[in-house]
């Protein structure tokens, strides 16, 4: 279970952030080696303070722990075939990291693996950073022989897509019944540097799709946007940003909001931090009334769905209906030039 992670203490922000200003598929930066620290230690106070006032730390591993023991117990009965399962949380930048988890997997003696990711959506700056992480483990030998295929992106499968639906009519049902119509639906999803939706990189489409998806799901019940948050940095980013979003409906005469997290599957910093406390209180100032939609951490439908995801992915694997890595997958950005992403693609192709 492939994901970012989060500190899991507040004394782990500054590692954290350390790691991730170093991986440059995420972020890449002129001499990354002494620039990435700098920044990491320029930043770590003001989000240290940031994971106190959401209660000490990032949530996220508990949150995946749980929908991964919910997803391997329905497995075992969902494709007994290849029972019993286990799952393991590789995070990018913090424990575990997939250094870690791959001599865990040796230790264990692995020898069929799938790499499940953990965002919806595929962008090479984050499930494709995981990717390439797993790979240099992987082809090091770290991890001893294993049998490898992946999933890749799934952010139109349909249990997904009832999940979220499901939180949002939760989101709704706050409104009075006159006003439940009315209310905008946003779906804020994290930004990216047009640097990279330039190159070519498939997350804005995926994400699009999603919210798409969902609304179909809902009959179209409300008004909605997909707006962008977290920007970092000068550079041009995807917009709009959600906290320009929220100025411009509240001057447009709007009243209610349901801010709907479409790229995140657990609470952690940007849902917790980002959305409730800060946007909550400009939102307040703007005399909106958001209700944010619950993130799906310990969803019943999103655990299925991670297990009817797996379970079928095992079974079209198994019967050559699908090879280990998707169509999409094989594909590299048409302005890739990073080297690695081309190897990864082929190491785990074969």
């Amino acid at each position: 279970m492939l994901n970012m992670g989060g500190p899991a203490t507040v004394q782990d922000t500054g590692p954290f952030l350390k790691n991730l200003f170093s991986d440059g598929d995420l972020i890449p930066l002129p001499f990354q080696s002494f620039l990435a620290p700098w920044i990491a230690r320029r930043r770590t106070p003001k989000i240290e303070q940031q994971y106190r006032d959401i209660g000490g730390g990032s949530p996220i591993l508990r949150y995946t722990q749980q929908q991964g023991q919910g997803m391997v117990s329905l497995l075992d009965e969902l494709h007994p075939e290849t029972a019993p399962h286990k799952f393991y949380v590789a995070f990018r930048y913090t424990h575990p990291l997939t250094g870690e988890i791959a001599r865990e997997m040796r230790k264990d003696g692995i020898k069929r693996a799938v790499a499940f990711t953990q965002y919806p959506q595929y962008s090479c700056s984050t499930t494709g950073s995981s990717l390439n992480e797993l790979y240099r483990k992987g082809n090091a030998g770290d991890m001893g022989d294993i049998e490898w295929s992946v999933i890749d992106r799934w952010g139109t499968h349909p249990g997904f897509i009832e999940a979220v639906s499901q939180r949002i009519r939760s989101a709704l049902d706050k409104f009075s019944p006159e006003d439940r119509s009315k209310a905008v639906i946003l779906f804020s999803a994290h930004s990216l540097p047009m640097s990279v939706v330039n190159r070519g990189d498939p997350y804005v489409l995926e994400v699009s799709a999603s919210v798409s998806a969902v609304m179909r799901h809902l009959g179209h019940s409300n008004p909605y946007r997909l707006v962008w948050q977290s920007q970092v940095g000068p550079t041009a980013w995807m917009g709009p940003q959600t906290s320009d979003a929220l100025k411009g409906l509240a001057r447009l005469g709007e009243k209610k909001v349901v801010l709907v997290p479409i790229a995140f599957t657990s609470d952690h910093i940007e849902t917790l931090y980002e959305l409730d406390l800060e946007y909550g209180k400009e939102a307040k100032e703007l005399g909106l009334e958001v209700v944010r939609a619950e993130s799906l951490n310990d969803s019943p439908v999103f655990i299925r769905a991670l297990a009817d995801m797996v379970s079928e992915h095992l079974r079209d694997y198994r019967s050559g209906k699908i090879g280990p890595i998707s169509t999409q997958m094989r594909l590299r950005c048409p302005g890739c030039t990073n080297a690695t992403c081309g190897a990864q693609k082929k190491w785990f192709a074969s």
